[in-house]
């Protein structure tokens, strides 16, 4: 376990985005989406481009090991690209692990932003590089063209800035396929985090999608930091009994004892998890996950958490 921190530098206004595709294929993504995502990043300033091989798409939505590799290993050795965004999310990453050149990456420490199945990737780049990395927007995610705003803002504030950020829940969020229907959106009042235990904590943390991340179990890629704050979310296809048996299985591996506190991201409504599911347990609803909006966290970075008794259950 590398124990070195390696802090990417922000990027700003004039430089190069690298979109790649480690998991899902690029070209599961529609044009109008892309078209979005690209005005986006047009308006922050900044250029982009794309991995010789993420239009690539096989029987399984992704493209073969060498591809994604190559397109890895592109972006972080070009002295042009200073931040490297995920296409989409998907299933096999973790194919990647045992053919990353661990030495490129460490002598080339670049911002990687992507969630859900990219917790594979971004993970064990902590574990074998101390690299920090971001669980936040994929590129995809940039398409969407409503109610990006919160989004949109811890994201620039986190990669983009280097002063400590501040989050308080969202006052909205949503819970829908919104890239089949870009006008026609559901917006919810949010009712804040579900808090359990009043107290403070200070870590590093380390965390993403649960089923994922517990991939990684028994495994040179699976971080474990001392003092520890670990953040777990997962999406519809984890019911509550399933993410219940999958976080018990991550809080009985060697070393969670030394966790300072547990985050879990807000469930997705078809999961039917209840508040009183979770609360003699962890503090919950959280803005990340497979919900919107979604917040930008430094994966192997430090947090402060604060916990009042006003904010209990």
């Amino acid at each position: 376990m590398v124990t070195e921190r390696l802090v990417p530098g922000v990027f700003q206004p004039g430089d190069e985005v690298r979109v790649i595709a480690p998991s899902g294929s690029l070209s599961t993504i529609g044009m109008e989406c892309r078209e979005i995502a690209n005005r986006r990043f047009g308006d922050l300033g900044l250029t982009w481009s794309f991995g010789r091989h993420v239009e690539q798409c096989d029987e399984f939505g992704s493209s073969p090991i060498q591809s994604r590799l190559a397109d890895l290993h592109d972006a972080v050795a070009d002295p042009n690209v200073k931040a490297i965004l995920t296409a989409f999310g998907g299933y096999n990453t973790n194919q990647l692990l045992p053919f990353v050149d661990w030495e490129l990456i460490r002598e080339n420490p670049k911002i990687l932003c992507g969630y859900c199945d990219i917790t594979a990737l971004s993970c064990s780049m902590f574990a074998k590089t101390g690299l920090v990395t971001f669980s936040g927007p994929h590129y995809s995610s940039f398409g969407m063209l409503e109610h990006l705003d919160q989004t949109l803002e811890w994201f620039t504030r986190t990669v983009m800035a280097s002063e400590p950020l501040s989050i308080k829940p969202s006052q909205t969020w949503s819970d829908e396929a919104w890239y089949l229907n870009q006008h026609n959106r559901t917006i919810e009042p949010n009712e804040g985090y579900w808090v359990v235990s009043e107290g403070s904590a200070v870590g590093t943390l380390i965390g993403g999608n649960l089923c994922t991340l517990n991939l990684l179990q028994g495994t040179q890629y699976m971080p474990n930091p001392p003092g520890a704050v670990v953040f777990v979310e997962d999406d519809f296809e984890s019911m509550f009994s399933t993410f219940d048996r999958n976080l018990t299985s991550l809080t009985q591996q060697p070393g969670f004892d030394g966790v300072r506190a547990l985050l879990i991201g807000r469930f997705q409504k078809s999961v039917g998890m209840t508040r009183s599911m979770l609360g003699a347990i962890v503090s919950a609803n959280v803005d990340f996950g497979h919900t919107d909006p979604l917040l930008t966290l430094p994966v192997g970075g430090s947090i402060c958490i604060l916990v009042a008794p006003s904010q209990l259950m």
